[in-house]
């Protein structure tokens, strides 16, 4: 399967840290080229201040055996994202996969905060950060990839549609936020089914990004001490888990009977049969609802 996706070109926007990086790497793992863009770099650091770069994720994607390509992009600012379109055509004349991953809003999340008590300001930034930069960055590449049939959009989020419709995600903003991009997938799988070209949403689990392993005081190789603290965090995945389940969609000849589709890295795994570098398939959702919102003590028996 190594170089399934040799001669493909994948941009992954926002693949700084967490799920992008994974994402990129694993596209990088079945030999596409892939572009990545964020706005933190080895000589400036975004207003989210992590230390995450795309020099370093462009560097995995090389080490897994894809070619990674960093590229410095705020895709709040449209001559930015016109600009890198417009080098991907001339350098390659082709774009099969758009990964908007996007984000950057953490930090100005204020949780459990009513919205008319929630900084305002703060509130309408992290929707221009996880929406906007989403449509922004379509509009200036959806016109790339559909010279070909076959292309595919995956628009991140957090939580699959039916998660969602029934439950509140804490903050008025980032519940808006994190729904809103369901329906940007939606919606783009209408335009571009004409074309031959497929849409999906796509959400991790609770995934263990250096952010929330930072949360816990803990790393890769030693989370599960976190568990004394968090026992749910049993489900937790890695960011490489969901990476792959976007390799599997960029590989499938048939992507386009998932296009309009709210999906998660758990529910794909069981479908490819790819793993966690574990070798698990978490399936943190239906986790989430079968015992961890029930309030029932954490088991991943059955679930992982």
């Amino acid at each position: 399967m190594h170089n399934t996706l040799k001669g493909k070109v994948a941009l992954v926007a926002g693949g700084t840290r967490g799920a992008g990086r994974g994402i990129a790497v694993e596209l990088g793992a079945v030999g596409a080229t892939v572009y990545v863009t964020g706005r933190t770099t080895r000589e400036h650091r975004s207003e989210s201040g992590r230390p995450e770069t795309i020099e370093e994720t462009a560097e995995r994607v090389n080490e897994a055996g894809g070619e990674g390509i960093a590229v410095r992009v705020d895709h709040l600012e449209r001559e930015q994202v016109r600009a890198l379109v417009e080098r991907i055509e001339r350098d390659h004349g082709r774009l099969d996969v758009l990964v908007n991953d996007i984000w950057g809003g953490e930090h100005l999340a204020q949780w459990g905060t009513p919205l008319w008590e929630h900084d305002l300001d703060g509130g309408l930034r992290l929707l221009r950060l996880a929406v906007e930069t989403h449509i922004i960055t379509s509009h200036y590449a959806l016109p790339l990839l559909i010279k070909r049939p076959g292309g595919l959009v995956v628009e991140m989020t957090d939580g699959t549609k039916e998660y969602n419709d029934h439950n509140y995600r804490v903050s008025f903003f980032y519940d808006h936020a994190k729904s809103a991009v369901i329906r940007l997938g939606y919606a783009q799988a209408q335009d571009l089914r004409p074309h031959g070209c497929a849409a999906v949403t796509l959400t991790p689990g609770w995934i263990r990004s250096e952010m929330m392993l930072e949360l816990f005081g803990v790393g890769e190789e030693n989370w599960r001490d976190a568990l004394a603290r968090e026992p749910h965090f049993v489900m937790s995945e890695t960011p490489r888990y969901v990476g792959r389940a976007v390799a599997a969609l960029a590989m499938d000849p048939d992507v386009l009977r998932w296009s309009g589709q709210s999906l998660s890295s758990g529910q794909l795994a069981a479908v490819y049969g790819f793993t966690d570098l574990d070798g698990s398939r978490p399936d943190y959702w239906r986790y989430a609802v079968e015992v961890q919102d029930r309030g029932q003590p954490a088991d991943a028996t059955g679930y992982r």
